[in-house]
C-alpha cells in the first residue's frame, strides 16, 4: 500500500493546482492504470452513432475478481480481456470462452435479467464484436452512458480506458485500436461497493450492477467539437426582455484562431467565433427574439454548432434561475416548487431506468401529479430523464451520490467527487429543466465533511455560476417543539433542502402540527418526508404501513410546513417504491423500500391522488 507523507497528506487536504492534484491521486494510479486524462463527449444522444446495444457475451468472474485483479490487487490485462478460445479440456477455469457464453441485454442490469446473479455484487465481463471501417481524418470514441461501479475497457486486447463511478458518462478512444472489419470490445464491469467509493457501502437503494446504460461508437472529424455551454446571459438582476446568449463550444485540438459557428435560426440568432490557445470559442449574441423556458411554456430552440468538418444540433431550452433572499426566481417571477423524488427504478419491469419506454412511464406519473419539479435521488439519472423534463416543463434537481457514509477525510475521496461533479454538470448544463445542483444528501454534520463539501459547492460554482447550489441536510436534534437549522453546511448552500420523517421514523402524525422550524434566511425546499405503506393494505389512520396512515402523516406533514415562511418548495418520499436490500420486513417490504405514492407496479395509492388535488389546488407553500 502506497503512503502519502504528512507533508503531502497536507497538501491534498486543499489541492491548489494540477501538481497537486496528481500527488494526491498518485496513489489511486495504478488501480486505474494509469490512464490519462480522457476525452468527455457531450451532446452524444444528438449525433449519429452506431448503437452497440443488444446482446452482449457475459462471464462472471471468480470470487473475488480473480480473473480481473491479480494476487496484488492489479489490474489483470492478460486474462478474458484477451478474449481467447482456449481448447483445454478438464483444466479448472481455463475453459472460460465468450464464444460458447450466454447473453444479456445491454444496457441492463444483471441483476434482474440472470436471476443467479440477482444479488449479485461482483465483477461481470461483457464482450461482443462490431464492425468498424476507419476513415482517415476522423476519430472514434466508445460511449458508455454508464456502468456500475468500475469499469475497465478493452478493445482488441488492448485497454482503451478505465473509470469509476456507477452514475456518470465516460468516453474511451479506440481510433489506434480499431482495424477495419471484424472488432471486439470486452468490458469488465465490478460492482463491489467500496469503503472509499462514492456512494461508500451503506445506502438505501439496490445495487444494480452492469452496463446499464446505452453502448455505442461515435466517429468524429480528427478536430471536433466536445464540449458547449449555451445559455441566456445571467445579468446582476433579471431584465425582462433579456435575449442575449452567451457562453462557449470547446473545439478539441484545434489551432488558435479556428472559426466557429453558432447559429440559432428559430431565435433569429447567428455569429461566428473564434477558439483561444485551448480551444475555446467564447461568444455572445443577440437573439431577435425569445420565448422563456418554463413549466407553463417549455419552449426548446434547435442550436446548430459547426466548426471545420465538424456539425452538431441539440435541442436547448433558455432561461434564468436564481435565488433572492429566500425566494426562488425562474425568468424573474417567484415560484413554488411542487415535486416529488424520483429514484431511477424502472416502473413495472423493475431494474435500472434507460429506456423511452421507462421515462415516459416516469413522466406520466407526474404529469398526472401535477407537479412541476422533480428530484432526481440520489444520483444522476439516465440523460433520457433531463430530456424529458426539457419537453415536459418539469423543473430537476440534480444529484452526486454523496450519502451517509462518505469517507470524507479523504482527499483521494474528494478527487472522485469532482470528476463525478464535472461529468455532471458537463453533460446536463444545457438542459433548461435542470435548475438546482446538489452536492449530497444526509450526510453527518462535522468539520471534515463540512470543508468537503463546501469546497465542492464552490467547484460546482465555478463549473456553473448560472444555477442555484443545494444539498440535502438531516437534523436538528428536536428542542422542545422548535428545531433549528443550523448545520455549518447551510453556508455553502444557496437553496437550503432539508430531510425529515416526523410520524414515521419520530413522534407521531399529530406532533408535526406543534413544530416550529426555524431556517437561515434562504430558500427551504422540504426534501424528504412521508411514511411508508403497501399498495392495498388499508385500515383505521393509526395502523402502520396502510395506505389511510401514509395519507394522514402527509395531512399533519402539510399543516407543519405551510407554518415555514421560507418555504419554496416540497418533495416527498418518493413517487415510486423502489428496491433497496435494507427493507425486508416480510409482507410489507419484502425488498422494497414502500414510501412511494405508487407501487413498483404501477398502482396509485391514495397518498397519490391526495397529492394530486393538494398541487392541482395549490394548497401548499407560497412562492413569495
Amino acid at each position: 500500500m502506497i503512503q502519502l507523507s504528512k507533508r503531502s497528506a497536507a497538501l491534498c487536504l486543499i489541492p491548489r493546482n494540477i501538481a497537486t492534484l496528481l500527488l494526491c491521486l498518485g496513489p489511486m494510479l495504478p488501480a486505474l492504470g494509469q490512464q490519462p486524462l480522457k476525452t468527455l463527449l457531450v451532446g452524444i444522444d444528438h449525433r449519429t452513432v452506431t448503437s452497440l446495444n443488444g446482446d452482449w457475451h457475459y462471464l462472471v468472474d471468480q470470487a473475488p475478481g480473480r480473473a480481473l485483479y491479480t494476487g496484488s490487487g492489479e489490474l489483470n490485462d492478460r486474462s478474458y480481456a484477451l478474449n481467447e478460445h482456449p481448447n483445454i479440456v478438464g483444466k479448472h477455469n481455463e475453459e472460460y470462452d465468450f464464444a460458447t457464453a450466454p447473453t444479456i441485454k445491454v444496457p441492463g442490469d444483471w441483476n434482474t435479467q440472470v436471476p443467479q446473479l440477482f444479488n449479485y455484487e461482483g465483477v461481470l465481463w461483457y464482450q461482443r464484436d462490431f464492425d468498424a471501417y476507419p476513415k482517415p481524418g476522423t476519430r472514434t470514441f466508445l460511449h458508455i452512458g454508464a456502468a456500475n461501479y468500475r469499469s475497465h475497457v478493452w478493445v482488441n486486447q488492448k485497454r482503451v480506458c478505465d473509470h469509476e463511478g456507477g452514475f456518470t458518462q465516460f468516453d474511451c478512444e479506440v481510433t489506434s485500436v480499431l482495424h477495419a472489419g471484424s472488432n471486439f470490445v470486452v468490458i469488465a464491469v465490478d460492482a463491489t461497493r467500496l469503503v472509499d467509493g462514492i456512494p461508500s457501502v451503506g445506502y438505501d437503494w439496490f445495487n444494480y450492477g452492469g452496463l446499464t446504460r446505452d453502448v455505442s461508437l461515435v466517429t468524429v472529424p480528427a478536430i471536433f467539437i466536445d464540449d458547449y455551454d449555451v445559455h441566456l446571459a445571467h445579468k446582476a438582476q433579471f431584465e425582462p426582455g433579456n435575449t442575449e446568449l452567451t457562453g462557449y463550444v470547446h473545439v478539441l485540438d484545434a489551432p488558435a484562431g479556428t472559426s466557429v459557428t453558432i447559429d440559432i435560426p428559430e431565435a433569429g440568432a447567428k455569429t461566428i467565433a473564434k477558439t483561444d490557445a485551448d480551444g475555446n470559442a467564447a461568444f455572445t449574441v443577440k437573439a431577435a427574439k425569445l420565448t422563456l423556458w418554463s413549466p407553463e411554456t417549455p419552449k426548446l430552440y434547435k442550436v446548430n454548432l459547426a466548426s471545420g468538418d465538424d456539425r452538431l444540433s441539440d435541442d436547448i431550452g433558455f432561461r434564468e434561475i436564481r435565488v433572492d433572499g429566500t425566494r426562488i426566481l425562474l425568468n424573474g417571477k417567484a415560484i413554488f416548487l411542487q415535486g416529488v423524488n424520483v429514484h431511477a427504478e424502472a416502473p413495472i419491469r423493475g431494474g435500472r431506468v434507460n429506456t423511452d419506454l421507462d421515462v415516459a412511464m416516469l413522466f406520466s406519473y407526474l404529469k398526472d401529479l401535477n407537479a412541476n419539479f422533480a428530484r432526481l435521488a440520489h444520483y444522476p439519472h439516465d440523460e433520457r430523464m433531463e430530456r424529458a423534463a426539457d419537453r415536459n416543463g418539469i423543473m430537476i434537481w440534480s444529484e452526486i451520490p454523496n450519502w451517509q457514509h462518505i469517507s470524507f477525510d479523504k482527499p483521494e475521496v474528494y478527487a472522485k467527487d469532482v470528476t463525478m461533479l464535472r461529468e455532471m454538470i458537463r453533460r446536463d448544463r444545457n438542459k433548461a429543466s435542470v435548475i438546482l445542483w446538489s452536492v449530497s444528501n444526509e450526510t453527518p454534520n462535522n468539520p471534515i465533511r463540512t470543508k468537503f463539501l463546501t469546497d465542492l459547492a464552490n467547484e460546482a460554482r465555478k463549473l456553473d455560476p448560472t444555477r442555484p447550489i443545494t444539498s440535502a441536510v438531516l437534523g436538528p436534534k428536536p428542542n422542545g417543539n422548535e428545531r433549528v437549522v443550523n448545520d455549518p453546511l447551510c453556508d455553502a448552500l444557496d437553496v437550503i433542502g432539508q430531510n425529515e420523517y416526523i410520524g414515521w421514523y419520530e413522534l407521531t402524525p399529530e406532533d408535526a402540527d406543534k413544530i416550529q422550524w426555524i431556517f437561515p434566511q434562504k430558500p427551504v425546499v422540504m426534501s424528504e418526508f412521508g411514511a411508508e405503506a403497501k399498495f392495498g393494505n388499508h385500515g383505521a389512520i393509526n395502523q402502520r404501513w396502510t395506505e389511510e396512515q401514509q395519507v394522514d402523516v402527509f395531512k399533519h406533514q402539510l399543516v407543519m410546513l405551510n407554518q415555514i415562511p421560507q418555504l419554496r418548495g416540497i418533495t416527498p418520499w418518493v413517487l415510486m417504491d423502489f428496491r433497496s436490500t435494507t427493507r425486508n420486513i416480510p409482507k410489507l417490504q419484502d425488498g422494497f423500500n414502500r414510501k412511494g405514492l405508487v407501487s413498483e407496479a404501477g398502482e396509485k395509492k391514495l397518498a397519490f391522488v391526495y397529492f394530486k388535488k393538494i398541487y392541482e389546488e395549490r394548497s401548499i407553500g407560497k412562492a413569495e
